[in-house]
């Protein structure tokens, strides 16, 4: 760090402008250079509410109250700029009332920034809260953020922020041919175990880049990532010190974004509740006609590896179970490290297959979105065969290891 750099660090940390929090978000960080890397450009920024800085103040307010930041544009990824779209609705553009400044939406007609979104802009910032799982769709704008930038010959800056689920933890298959969507962008496990900008560098570096369909012409972008301070590999998102912003509705908390990875793919049969619309998405698995007592007995049964399971009753407050009296279990990692998050969904659906075979999902599956969710059809085809976890498990991690290895290269931290 210059000398300047650091008397500016110094001068931000004496006036709280850097938190005490053990990790320091990318925003500070930059904040801390006096903005020095965006000084002289015109600047877009790709943002939601969970760009914040410790104190929750908005990245947008941020730069656009820098006097040395010229911001002239805000991209809205799924859910808006300003967290204003629920899940799946069309994001709109037109002008930021806060700041007046112009808003393009790339939920909507275009996910990918066109020549003229971009006409005039000389670095694009990124800075989104991620959960560290691939069908997340703020990673895929990202790349197609970093596509659209690099045909344009434009910079891609990316302020770094925690990974929730650690950055140790890898999980499941690689996205393979054919079953690319904007759920699976890269050929990358399903939990990954990079921040946002260490797998913005690793797409770009190994050319992975490469378009829904996987094989478009590699694109390389101008990339810059900002740092955060004190992230550790080890740490979930409650060990950094930060406060948690929702990056979406369903993720209200840490845990829930630990918890989509484990049952958001069971959600796309249908036949069971996974908390969402109740207090605790993404954490539990209930329905109707389940005995909460026989399926806890017989999930504990398994003995799986780092997880437990307790006896659950609600009704949701919101979706089609509204009002109506669920059963089921609520799911806890009671030794993280050693659990294969992911597989949980399925223990949980070869337990309900074995209590109920009559209620197997897999005739009523949405069979495309279970395929690009899981980058795969080999879950849905040899899993449905008998609903039992030991005919996917080797598959499901067979690719973990090796992509660990690959990550290490590109790991700041």
């Amino acid at each position: 760090m210059s000398v300047k750099r650091l008397a500016i660090f110094l001068a931000c940390l004496l006036s709280g402008l850097i938190s005490a929090a053990k990790v320091v978000p990318g925003i500070e960080v930059l904040a801390s250079y006096d903005f020095e890397p965006l000084q002289g450009k015109r600047v877009g920024l790709v943002t939601n509410p969970s760009g914040v800085d410790s104190r929750l103040r908005s990245t947008i307010d941020i730069l656009h109250e820098a006097p040395s930041v010229n911001l002239v544009a805000l991209f809205g990824p799924e859910h808006g700029v300003r967290g204003d779209a629920y899940a799946g609705d069309h994001v709109s553009g037109g002008t930021d009332p806060a700041t007046g400044l112009p808003v393009y939406s790339l939920y909507g007609s275009t996910r990918k920034p066109t020549p003229e979104m971009l006409k005039g802009i000389d670095v694009m910032v990124y800075d989104i809260q991620d959960v560290g799982t691939r069908s997340y769709t703020f990673i895929s704008t990202l790349g197609l953020v970093m596509r659209a930038c690099a045909e344009q010959d434009i910079e891609v800056m990316v302020l770094d922020r925690p990974n929730p689920l650690g950055g140790t933890k890898v999980e499941g298959p690689l996205v393979e041919s054919g079953f690319f969507s904007f759920v699976s962008e890269f050929s990358i496990p399903y939990i990954y175990g990079l921040t946002v900008g260490e797998l913005a560098s690793l797409i770009n570096e190994e050319g992975l880049n490469c378009g829904q369909n996987g094989k478009e012409k590699h694109l390389k972008c101008r990339l810059s990532v900002i740092a955060m301070r004190g992230w550790q590999r080890w740490m979930r998102y409650t060990d950094t010190g930060l406060p948690w912003v929702l990056p979406s509705p369903n993720i209200p908390s840490p845990d829930a974004a630990i918890g989509y990875p484990a049952a958001g793919i069971a959600g796309e049969f249908g036949h069971l509740n996974i908390g969402v619309g109740y207090t605790i998405p993404f954490q539990t698995f209930a329905a109707e006609w389940i005995d909460a007592d026989a399926l806890k007995a017989r999930l504990d049964s398994y003995g799986i590896p780092g997880t437990a399971f307790r006896i659950i009753h609600y009704k949701p407050i919101a979706g089609s179970k509204q009002g109506k009296l669920l059963h089921g279990v609520q799911f806890f990692f009671t030794n993280y490290s050693e659990a294969v998050i992911t597989l949980t969904q399925f223990y949980v659906l070869q337990a309900v297959n074995e209590l109920y075979p009559k209620m197997n999902p897999f005739p009523l599956a949405k069979t495309r979105m279970l395929d690009i969710v899981c980058g795969t059809d080999y879950v849905r085809t040899r899993f449905g065969e008998r609903l039992k976890v030991e005919d996917i498990a080797e598959f499901w991690m067979k690719d973990a290891a090796a992509f660990k290895e690959l990550s290490t290269k590109y790991y700041l931290y």
